[in-house]
């Protein structure tokens, strides 16, 4: 068998409190099984809060692989439990703007992930970490956690990332800038921000923000957009949304293997779309840390 190949046997967990997630729980329990793979668990979670312990239980019994469905929250709040175990994630990509799916080259219809899980391959990826805390994609601070932890359910789960959008301008009346400070070991950067970003891959809220920023580079990006303007920040999402020539002179970025992040006042921290963590923090990759299903 090639080091490569991925199991045939899984168990599936679906958020189904997640965008997409009750009405594709049932096609997808299907869909995997026409494909060739045997389900030996198949778990509708409605409760978010139950889904690590699912997760956990999944890999205690030694499945081969656990296929998460939900979002980049239900994913980077579930892989922790994979983390040094022989398990290979599966990944279905049933949020909102599924960014870690987009890192991968998985396809955002069912039928493309379904394609992937079946007969893709496995590949070693990183994972970012805040505080010894694992994610799988983006983390932020600023304007982003603001909206994550005030978005309205239903407003996320009918409108997607124009929902979002709406959300963004209502919160962005009552927000101010703040000073940062990124400290590696051996330098300290200090500046005033109204955003950053810190990337295990170059995705974050469906738009490429980053194209130093990848799964296997052994590296983390810390991405800061500077000043103080509310308008120098929306104009650098709509720069970066629309692959403009000039999308990166509002950000200064910085690779590493470990930082220290600071700012006055403190600030909340989005792991993913879920408000987790605060400032001061630190943030370090972990090269090599799980096996996942990609496209052939």
């Amino acid at each position: 068998m090639e080091t490569n190949s991925l199991p045939r046997e899984a168990a599936l967990i679906v958020n189904v409190h997640s965008r997409k997630g009750e009405a594709l729980f049932e096609q997808a329990r299907e869909k995997l099984e026409a494909a060739g793979v045997r389900l030996i668990a198949a778990h509708a979670v409605r409760d978010p809060a139950r889904l690590q312990d699912t997760v956990r239980q999944a890999v205690s019994s030694r499945a081969p692989m656990v296929i998460v469905g939900g979002g980049d929250g239900s994913l980077s709040g579930t892989v922790d439990e994979l983390v040094g175990k022989n398990c290979v994630f599966g990944v279905l990509p049933l949020g909102t703007a599924n960014s870690f799916a987009r890192t991968l080259g998985i396809g955002l219809d069912l039928d493309s992930a379904v394609e992937t899980i079946a007969h893709g391959r496995r590949r070693r990826i990183d994972l970012g970490m805040i505080d010894g805390d694992y994610f799988v994609n983006a983390a932020s601070l600023g304007l982003s956690p603001m909206i994550g932890e005030t978005v309205p359910h239903k407003l996320k789960r009918y409108l997607g990332r124009v929902g979002y959008l709406l959300w963004a301008v209502k919160c962005s009346a009552g927000f101010r800038a703040f000073r940062l400070t990124i400290d590696d070991g051996k330098a300290e950067r200090r500046m005033w921000s109204t955003e950053v970003r810190i990337l295990n891959g170059p995705y974050h809220g469906g738009v490429e923000l980053s194209d130093r920023a990848d799964v296997d580079s052994g590296e983390i990006v810390i991405q800061a957009v500077v000043g103080r303007s509310h308008a120098r920040l929306a104009w650098d999402w709509y720069a970066k949304f629309f692959k403009l020539r000039d999308r990166d002179a509002r950000t200064e970025e910085y690779r590493g293997q470990s930082f220290r992040i600071e700012t006055r006042p403190r600030q909340r921290i989005s792991i993913d779309g879920e408000v987790v963590a605060r400032t001061p923090a630190t943030v370090k990759i972990a090269p090599g840390a799980i096996d996942v299903a990609v496209p052939r």
